[in-house]
């Protein structure tokens, strides 16, 4: 046997870097292949398998210019992870945000999913919904070759990677000559799934040949995966800071703050549910390459996803306002309410319905011709679609919501004194705190229509010339452009708040005792203290949502409620807002490479410079607001100018960026390399901010009468980097590293919100009737309650023929708090990455770890109330992972683990400050057991959060509770079959 350890020349280094760039082209490959071939006495030897993958991503990572990190295959069809998401998070500086317990998005050295640009073969993907976010739970990996994360700077890469830029590269038939397949089939198993299968099927392919001494070759890839799961959760929407209180006797207050004059927070909901998920996805591949003459290649591929999310969720809970309300309370040192008696509003039990559809295809051609041994030039096309669409259930066509419940109530507690989830009990006026089946009434149902769709067509031209006349230690120049056009857009259609909203009239006659079945909470959130049997309710009802919408149809008709007969249809008074965005940027680039010595060192260099001009136009679709009704105690809703025409709002903006950079690397020894990374990055303003006009919400409750409004003016985020790197490689797949990062961010964007009165909008809360209503009650020596005092005004004659309440122009006008996204100032991040992987000789086993610790100004200052711009996903991240790798077994365990971080700034129900979401310190363990029958079936065991690691979410302080969601560890098991 002869073992040849090949080493590219200098040129052949940089040819193979820039495709690897690009994707991974493999025309050089295939000709290295034949080469090979061509000597009967070679036998190639491909490490494979785990420590395969780990030197090759190694290699990938000592030879590229900058900083970069990379996965590769363990072998065709067998990416490390079965999500691609949860494989970039064994990166050093990479970290995820899940979604249904699968990791989603990635944060890279604390800089969130906005700020990173994922490509597929180097070409920028639409994201998904309004959003440049790209959902990586919804890509196969089984025909990934490899990932690819560019940390720094390059003039040749698409630009909008702030934090980084994430390369998919797919496999291409000329990578490998000859005929491949793989086939895999699981059986998956989720210990949280209730109603679903509890065993379900998955199963890909990949296969590719080449035909015609290898000059045309052919692949594909598929892969289906079916998950039903289980989802339960308890949450509050939002915190409201100094809301009115009641003066209230001392016995009944008890407040703990160290200044007594200090800031105060109330919880505005409370609210637990149980979602039963059934999720499909579907990829494919198609992928044709064809080299009529040495050193062209042509690539056509095609690509295609289809991820379908079904669920039904049944949920109960309890909403609250404020002011007289109040009984009484209790305050922690730092003002957050931790137990709070509040009469008055209602409870209930809510059920969903939906199914969520996002369909995304791309087609693409790539030619690369290397014209001679000094020129090379390589045009890239490609037309992507992503579509949303949360109407895909077929019976439905929309995202459905019955709520069903009841006013009777004394009052409500919650309490978050003890344990990890809070209590929210209600004493109901049966003199129990238990509502029985026939006191169940009908509240209001509400459905929405937004389906979405984001397109992308962009132009690359890539030339290179590589210097073989000048002795100066130029080794190429690389120039090129490209034009990208994006569109997004969509609308949304609301039926409003259909079935006679509020309780009143009565309507409980409608639901027999029979709809509804009793469950207790014994195995509800018991993975958190204060959960299962300590949940305070400990029982919750369930019911079947299409019995509950045929009833209300069948029974709330127009001779029964008049105008407010129920029905189903998103539609009933047609599109309610539309919105589009279309971005147009042209670039040009221009990128050199050198390489020389410097007193017996040897020295790369990569330095240069691209342009980028933008165009955004904004169209959206403006509807006029006619009038605020009180509807119920605890409804109001906004009123539309009828017969009004809606118009199209159209606004224009435009920006332009330089973007230089530079890369220097040098050898300090064989086995030793520093780096010194300077350049500058950009993010562009999310889509969903550059829709301009304005709209406002059309359930304008007290303490939630918000809007907002686009800036298409908008400048992206910029970013001025600095890295150092060393790193020594001391043995085969083994090396260790250090880095220091500093990003300083110009332009970042913060989202302002503005108190603002709008012409016509009158507020009833606080007019002369409501407090004549208020004044009415007290005399009475009875609670001012907002169900008193909206009785009182009916009763006093100001309701109309429904029962309603309108505003009158004696009201004052509605304050609205309207946010807006705006360029502000700059802010600045630095860290600290380091990694280590050690392959432990010939052993099997072997060890990878890596920390990156952020820090920077742009932390939420939870003590203020001022409105703020900091930095979301900021926080460090570690990753372990061990295994062992020998005649034929594979075993592979790993932890991630992530500090908590800002989620965003924003609660859906919190007050005009704008508070902040965190979310808890998360760490995970997975496992991979893989055994080798034979050269060509693997069977192999998985186990995905064998910890049951859960999500845990809070506010300006770790007793503000927003969030507590429990899934539970997945299983699977199959075999792998290739040749």
């Amino acid at each position: 046997m002869n073992t040849f350890n090949f080493k590219k020349s200098q040129l052949a280094a940089s040819v193979s870097l820039i495709i690897a760039a690009s994707t991974l082209n493999t025309a050089i490959a295939a000709e290295a292949e034949a080469d090979i071939s061509a000597k009967p006495d070679v036998e190639i030897i491909e490490v494979k398998g785990i420590r395969g993958s780990l030197i090759r991503s190694m290699d990938m990572k000592r030879d590229s210019s900058g900083i970069v990190d990379a996965i590769s295959s363990e072998e065709m069809g067998k990416f490390p992870d079965t999500n691609l998401a949860e494989s970039l998070q064994r990166i050093t500086g990479v970290s995820v945000s899940r979604a249904n317990g699968e990791g989603s998005q990635i944060t890279v050295r604390g800089f969130g999913p906005e700020f990173n640009l994922i490509t597929l073969n180097g070409r920028q993907m639409p994201g998904t919904g309004y959003t440049r976010s790209y959902n990586l739970e919804n890509v196969a990996s089984e025909g990934v070759s490899a990932l690819e994360v560019f940390k720094t700077a390059r003039a040749d890469v698409p630009s909008g990677g702030l934090g980084a830029t994430v390369n998919i590269s797919t496999a291409r038939p000329f990578q490998k000559p000859g005929q491949n397949f793989s086939a895999t089939v699981k059986a998956n198993h989720d210990s949280s799934n209730e109603a679903g299968d509890d065993v379900t099927p998955e199963f890909s392919t990949v296969y590719s040949n080449t035909f015609v001494d290898d000059t045309f070759g052919f692949g594909f890839s598929f892969s289906h995966q079916e998950r039903d799961f289980q989802k339960q959760s308890a949450n509050i929407q939002g915190w409201q800071a100094n809301v009115d209180l009641p003066e209230l006797d001392s016995s009944n207050v008890v407040d703990n703050r160290t200044d007594s004059a200090g800031n105060y927070y109330f919880p505005k909901d409370m609210n637990y549910s149980i979602e039963d998920v059934e999720r499909e996805r579907t990829n494919g591949q198609v992928t044709f390459q064809f080299a009529p003459v040495d050193g062209f290649v042509a690539t056509l591929d095609y690509t295609a996803s289809k991820a379908v999310t079904g669920s039904q969720s049944i949920g109960w809970g309890i909403w609250n306002d404020f002011g007289s309300n109040i009984n009484g309370y209790e305050l922690d040192e730092n003002g957050t309410a931790v137990y709070a008696d509040i009469s008055g509003n209602d409870a209930s039990f809510t059920a969903n319905k939906g199914t969520s559809e996002v369909k995304a295809r791309s087609i693409g051609l790539n030619l690369d011709w290397e014209i001679s041994d000094t020129w090379h030039v390589e045009l890239d096309y490609h037309d992507s679609k992503n579509e949303t669409d949360n109407g895909a259930d077929n019976g439905l066509g929309s995202a459905g919501q019955v709520i069903l419940g009841s006013d009777q109530l004394a009052n409500k507690i919650y309490d978050y004194r003890t344990g990890e989830v809070p209590s929210a009990q209600v004493n109901w006026l049966n003199g129990t705190s238990e509502l029985t089946p026939g006191e169940i009434d009908s509240n209001f149902s509400q459905f929405t229509h937004s389906p979405g769709e984001s397109n992308i067509e962009q132009l690359q031209l890539h030339t290179t010339w590589y210097n073989e006349s000048y002795d100066i230690g130029l080794v190429k120049v690389k120039f090129g452009a490209s034009r990208t056009e994006q569109n997004t857009g969509g609308y949304t259609a609301w039926s409003g708040l259909v079935g006679g909203p509020g309780f009143n009239p009565s309507f409980t006659e409608i639901f027999p005792d029979s709809m509804f079945t009793r469950h207790d909470t014994s195995g509800l959130l018991d993975q958190f203290d204060g959960g299962g049997s300590d949940l305070q309710p400990n029982y919750y009802y369930t019911y079947d949502f299409d019995e509950a919408v045929a009833r209300q149809i069948a029974y709330l008709t127009a001779d029964v409620t008049g105008s407010d007969a129920y029905a189903a249809n998103a539609y009933m008074d047609g599109i309610d807002s539309e919105s589009y965005v279309e971005e147009i940027t042209n670039s040009f680039y221009v990128q050199s490479s050198w390489e020389f010595d410097v007193s017996n060192y040897y020295v790369k260099v990569n330095a240069g410079l691209r342009y980028e001009q933008t165009d955004v136009t904004s169209t959206v679709r403006q509807r006029v607001e006619d009038q605020v009704n009180w509807i119920s105690a605890s409804e109001w809703i906004m009123q539309y100018a009828a017969g009004g025409d809606d118009n199209f709002l159209e606004q224009q903006g435009d920006y332009d960026v330089l973007l230089p950079s530079i890369d220097v690397s040098v050898d300090l020894t064989e086995d030793v390399v520093a780096r010194v990374s300077w350049g500058k990055t950009m993010s562009r303003a999310p889509l969903g901010n550059l829709a301009g006009g304005r709209s406002l919400t059309g359930s304008p409750k007290p303490g939630s009468r918000t809007g907002s409004q686009g800036n298409t003016n908008l400048l992206p985020f910029e970013s001025t980097n600095l890295d150092l790197s060393l790193e020594y490689y001391y043995a085969e797949g083994s090396y260790a590293s250090v880095g220091y990062f500093k990003k300083d961010v110009d332009n970042f964007i913060q989202t302002t919100i503005t108190q603002t009165t709008i012409d016509g909008l009158y507020d009833i809360l606080n007019g002369p009737r409501y407090l004549q209503a208020v004044s009415d009650i007290e005399s009475l020596g009875e609670q001012a309650t907002t169900d008193a005092i909206f009785a009182q005004m009916i009763a006093s004659g100001y309701g109309n023929a429904n029962g309603v309440i309108e505003p009158s122009s004696d009201d004052p006008l509605i304050t609205w708090n309207i946010s807006q996204p705006q360029n502000t100032d700059s802010k600045s991040v630095d860290g600290f990455e380091v990694a280590v992987q050690h392959l432990i000789g010939e052993t099997g086993f072997g060890i990878g770890v890596n920390a990156t610790f952020v820090d920077g100004d742009v932390e939420f200052d939870s003590e203020s109330l001022d409105q703020q711009a900091p930095l979301t996903g900021l926080s460090d991240s570690a990753n372990f992972q061990g295994f062992y790798e020998k005649d034929g077994l594979s075993v592979k365990i790993t932890y991630a683990w992530r500090d908590s971080y800002l989620i965003g700034v924003g609660q859906a129900q919190g007050s005009a400050d704008a508070p902040p979401q965190y979310a808890k310190a998360y760490g995970q363990w997975d496992m991979s057991v893989n055994y080798d029958v034979n050269e060509n079936v693997t069977v192999f065991f998985d186990g995905i959060n064998l910890n049951n690691a859960t999500e845990e979410g809070y506010g300006r302080y770790e007793e503000q509770f927003l969030f507590a969601n429990q899934y539970g560890p997945r299983y699977s098991i199959g075999a792998r079959y290739t040749f």
